[in-house]
């Protein structure tokens, strides 16, 4: 089964009439509202479904555990057993996983049965073979045992007819074994989100190259193609483009051919030689988010021939920061998989900082010892924080003043993980 969604609208990054400066949240809310899914549909066996965007529902088509059985070694028989001694004859043979006693166990009588072994008829508790003793004709123990010990019954994990996995999720190995148990050996998943990444600037070059006067090496590309793979997209890298507006046109036409999603880093703001902003512009498809944040501010939004395009800043810090903030839970809407946040948790500060109002600022950060530590400079131009840290410490748009043990929101993790808590 394939089916193909609609395609996104020319104006779904239209910001509204008299906007300037977006508020974080305000943007956010936009892309949420706006965007929606644009991969198709396949149906997958279970071995090539690992870390696919379920899309739809999986149902178990099978009660797990599927009949009554022992949850352990031992000997089974019918009902409770008060306190003191108690002795019951044994039946010829046994249930085993896999080979479940044909015959009725008499009342009164009991059994030997293995761990995983269906219960028979005539059996719904079980005591453990460390707590009894037999002769070989009878098994003696003592009570209090009471009915339904060391057995599960049927289906109290999961019974046939119920959703085991909801629509966007992205598939684990420990989902895959729960949709195995409950009898499904394939499933409906969403194709994986292409996407295609691209650097702009006559000042950069390819690592490992001559790097000549004025020129700087590409940091952006593998790092948005590192993480473009970390979020499990399939990814498209569409190579460095100097700063030329055929060139780049072309390598859009390409990018928007063989990609959902076109992620471009440089020329998004408004100067001569911002192209991205410039071609999108001249498409009739080119928003200018001035988003009220630091590190960032301008990401540039279109459509190039029905492609969505987040142009983002070409500093490294600046590209990064949001693509985590903003690309990332969009693109995964778009992937299927709904909107996400960023997994975040107070912890106390290790750090001072005096902040401005008017804009929300994200610190380098990582966890140490239970608290926050930040990066010791905000220079964006400081590739160096990025790899020291593990995520960002949200600071709210008002004015803030923070002294070491003030609790902060640090949004740690933001580069690892894939289900997010729901």
């Amino acid at each position: 089964m394939t089916v193909t969604p609609p395609p996104l609208r020319n104006d779904c990054f239209a910001l509204p009439q008299g906007v300037s400066w977006t508020p974080v949240e305000e943007a956010l809310a936009l892309l949420r509202d706006r965007l929606a899914p644009v991969t198709g549909v396949e149906t997958l066996p279970l071995a090539e479904a690992l870390g696919r965007v379920l899309a739809q529902e999986a149902v178990a088509r099978r009660s797990n555990p599927p009949q009554p059985n022992s949850a352990v070694d031992g000997y089974g028989f019918a009902g409770a057993r008060d306190a003191g001694p108690h002795v019951l004859p044994l039946v010829a043979g046994r249930a085993a996983a896999g080979v479940p006693y044909a015959d009725v166990v008499p009342e009164g009588h009991a059994i030997r049965i293995l761990t995983g072994a269906a219960l028979p008829e005539g059996a719904d508790t079980v005591i453990l073979e460390e707590d009894v003793r037999i002769d070989g004709r009878q098994v003696a123990f003592h009570g209090p045992l009471k009915r339904g010990a060391n057995a599960r019954a049927a289906g109290e994990d999961v019974m046939a007819g119920e959703v085991i996995l909801p629509a966007g999720r992205v598939l684990t190995p420990a989902d895959l074994a729960l949709a195995s148990a409950t009898g499904l050996a394939k499933l409906a998943v969403r194709k994986p989100l292409r996407v295609a990444v691209i650097s702009t600037g006559d000042e950069l070059v390819e690592p490992g190259a001559v790097a000549g006067l004025g020129q700087i090496y590409d940091a952006n590309r593998p790092m948005l193609l590192a993480l473009m793979q970390q979020f499990g997209f399939q990814v498209l890298d569409m190579g460095r483009i100097a700063d030329h507006r055929e060139s780049l046109r072309q390598a859009l036409d390409e990018a928007a051919a063989r990609a959902d999603v076109i992620l471009t880093s440089g020329g998004a703001s408004a100067g001569d030689e911002d192209h991205v902003s410039a071609l999108l512009r001249a498409a009739g498809a080119m928003q200018e988010w001035r988003i009220a944040l630091k590190p960032g501010r301008p990401l540039a939004l279109g459509m190039w021939s029905g492609t969505p395009v987040f142009g983002l800043p070409g500093n490294p810090v600046a590209a990064l920061v949001c693509t985590l903030i903003f690309a990332r839970p969009a693109m995964g809407l778009m992937a299927g998989a709904g909107w996400s946040e960023p997994l975040g948790f107070e912890v106390p500060a290790a750090f001072s900082k005096n902040k401005k109002p008017g804009r929300r600022e994200y610190l380098r950060a990582r966890l140490r010892a239970g608290q926050a530590e930040v990066f010791k400079s905000e220079g964006s131009g400081r590739i160096s924080g990025l790899s020291w840290a593990e995520g960002l410490v949200e600071l709210p748009d008002q004015a803030a003043e923070i002294r070491p043990g003030d609790v902060v929101y640090p949004l740690c993790q933001l580069w690892h993980g894939v289900n997010e808590p729901e």
